[in-house]
């Protein structure tokens, strides 16, 4: 799924290209206009009818084209400008390069075989590069199909018949005059060509400078809290919210005794699987990792589910704990044990800082109750404590032999008792 912030860049792309179309559509218009009053007395030196009516078409057609660009570039400067106007646009371009090409052999009587003489239908190439400006696979195979099925038209239109005249109008339109406008058209499509490079490589490079940041901000910040900090949507963060949120506290039992004799090679291979446990089993969870601490973490669940996703991550814990102290066992080194606390309430999440050093926050009751739970193992021996407003919210049956009711707790800074429930999973366990 593509995110926000890449669809943006593809809108900001697609309304700057269309821009850039219609400046060149005026442009274009307007040397063509030019190329035509240099030909009108070299056409009046001919005595030739059809010559004349041929300007008098080109004018029309050139004036269209030039309304046309007209029009694109007032409705994106007024900021009206809507993706599905594009269809339009380049309809309105494939019908402008058909009927002055129809209108042309029609005039001048030349058949569709030598359709390629007409120096308007130089203007194909043109008009297919004009997509490449606009980043749309489809809308490009649109124009691609619909050029190629008009030209191929005019080619079959009329049985091909050489006269003398006919073949006399041939030779006229590869004079200078035509000749110049074919020049032009091929200097456009190497202009165009360029610009869609130029626009290519300058979208690459914003892409490549997003991703950058975003690396850099994974740093500091959880990665779905990453993603809406791309979409520029950091003012919303700042200013918080209240929400329903599952925060999830496991802490490894007996860390700090322990790593004052390790050497610090091994509490940091220590810590880096610690670590790795607890990041596999958010991900599986579409947890939110706050934070490490240590030889603790934090992390939270919003969303669809959380209470539920919440206990999974901590039964997920419990067991991947569980079979990493039973590795460590078998390698002659001492256990490992985990206390996990669950409990799912109303919290305020934020960010706070600036754009050199976030730091996204939670922090209320529910958050004090999650840590006083995982704190609260040390004291009944259990892998997990939550409360039975999380079981509840998760839709699970409190009458259930994975968990175990606990005696009423009192925690430190409340001042009522709660409901508890247990889960304890045996050292010899194995799923």
């Amino acid at each position: 799924m593509r995110s926000k912030v890449g669809l943006k860049l593809l809108r900001a792309a697609e309304i700057e290209a269309e821009r850039t179309v219609a400046i060149i559509r005026i442009a274009f218009s307007v040397v063509l206009v030019a190329v035509l009053l240099f030909s009108v007395k070299e056409v009046e030196g001919t005595g030739e009818i059809y010559l004349k009516w041929q300007l008098v078409l080109a004018a029309i057609a050139f004036l269209s084209y030039f309304a046309l660009g007209t029009i694109s570039y007032c409705l994106i400067q007024r900021n009206v400008f809507q993706p599905w106007m594009t269809w339009f646009a380049v309809t309105a371009d494939c019908l402008f390069l058909f009927l002055n090409g129809w209108l042309s052999l029609v005039n001048s009587e030349i058949p569709g075989d030598i359709l390629f003489a007409m120096p308007v239908i130089w203007l194909a190439p043109v008009i297919l590069a004009f997509g490449a400006l606009r980043f749309n696979l489809w809308l490009q195979v649109y124009v691609g199909v619909l050029t190629t099925t008009g030209l191929a038209f005019l080619v079959f239109w009329q049985p091909t018949v050489i006269t003398e005249d006919i073949a006399h109008r041939v030779v006229l339109a590869l004079e200078t005059s035509p000749n110049l406008l074919r020049l032009l058209m091929v200097a456009i499509l190497g202009a165009v060509l360029v610009i869609a490079v130029r626009r290519t490589r300058s979208l690459l490079q914003r892409s490549i400078a997003e991703a950058r940041q975003k690396a850099n901000l994974v740093r500091y910040l959880p990665m779905q809290i990453v993603d809406t900090l791309a979409d520029g949507e950091l003012e919303v963060l700042r200013e918080g919210q209240q929400q329903d949120m599952t925060i999830l506290f496991v802490d490894i039992r007996g860390f700090t005794s322990w790593s004052k004799d390790q050497k610090p090679k091994d509490v940091s291979v220590f810590i880096n699987a610690f670590r790795e446990i607890v990041l596999l089993a958010g991900q599986d969870t579409d947890a939110i990792i706050d934070k490490f601490i240590g030889d603790a973490a934090m992390l939270l669940f919003e969303g669809h589910n959380a209470p539920l996703r919440a206990l999974n991550c901590a039964r997920r814990l419990s067991t991947d704990i569980n079979h990493w102290s039973q590795d460590r066992i078998r390698e002659g080194e001492l256990p490992v044990g985990a206390g996990i606390g669950v409990h799912h309430g109303q919290v305020f999440s934020g960010v706070v800082g600036n754009e050199t050093r976030l730091e996204f926050t939670v922090f209320g009751d529910a958050v004090n109750i999650s840590a006083r739970l995982e704190q609260l193992t040390k004291e009944i021996d259990m892998d997990v404590i939550t409360t039975e407003t999380t079981l509840l919210a998760a839709g699970l049956d409190t009458i259930n032999d994975d968990w175990q009711r606990l005696p009423p707790a009192i925690l430190r800074g409340r001042p009522s008792e709660i409901s508890i429930f247990g889960f304890k999973r045996s050292v010899s366990a194995k799923d």
